[in-house]
C-alpha cells in the first residue's frame, strides 16, 4: 500500500541540519501522521507520497519547505506562566507555549522574574534539513482519525 492522502504512516526518522543531529527515533515508538493533513512538514511529507512500507530513503529539505524562513523581529513578551517545559527559564531555552492554533515552540531569548522575551520562530526556523527516513507501516485511516485531521495509536495522538 503506497502512502497517499488519507492514509496512516509509521516511520524511523533521523533529522541532521548540517552535520548536526538534531533528534532521531532510533530505539523508540516510530512516529505517525496523517498524509494531507499538513502534520508533517511540506518537503518531507511530498518526499515520502508513493512509497511503501519496509523503504529507506534520505531526503534534504530547504528551510522553505520545512519550518520556514526566519525572521528577525518575532519576538514578544509573554508571562513566565504561559511557558512550559521548564521550572526556571534562561536564554536559549525551548518552551512550549499554549496559542489559538495549538502548542507553539518558541526559544526564550531573555527571562524576567514575571515575563519572558521569546522568540516566535521555530527553533528549525530558516535551516535546510536532511532526513534519513523508514517507513515502518501504511495502512488507511480510521473515520475517527479522518474526523480529527491527525493519526491515533503508537506514534499519533493519544486522547
Amino acid at each position: 500500500m503506497s502512502i497517499t492522502k488519507n492514509k496512516v504512516v509509521q516511520f524511523h526518522y533521523t533529522l541532521r541540519s548540517g552535520d548536526e543531529l538534531i533528534e532521531t527515533s532510533a530505539g523508540k515508538d516510530p512516529a505517525a501522521f496523517l498524509c494531507g493533513h499538513g502534520s508533517v512538514i511540506p518537503g518531507l511529507e511530498k518526499a515520502m507520497e508513493g512509497k511503501d512500507a519496509g523503504d529507506e530513503f534520505d531526503v534534504d529539505v530547504k528551510a522553505a519547505d520545512a519550518y520556514g524562513e526566519r525572521f528577525d523581529d518575532r519576538q514578544q513578551q509573554v508571562p513566565i506562566k504561559h511557558l512550559q517545559g521548564a521550572k526556571r527559564w534562561k536564554a536559549g531555552m525551548v518552551a512550549v507555549v499554549q496559542t489559538e492554533k495549538g502548542p507553539r515552540q518558541v526559544t526564550v531569548v531573555k527571562a524576567g522574574l514575571k515575563h519572558a522575551t521569546v522568540d516566535l520562530n521555530h527553533p528549525l526556523s530558516g535551516k535546510d534539513l536532511s532526513f534519513s527516513i523508514q517507513i515502518v507501516d501504511v495502512r488507511d485511516a480510521t473515520e475517527e482519525e479522518l474526523s480529527h485531521g491527525h493519526a491515533h495509536g503508537v506514534g499519533g495522538h493519544h486522547h
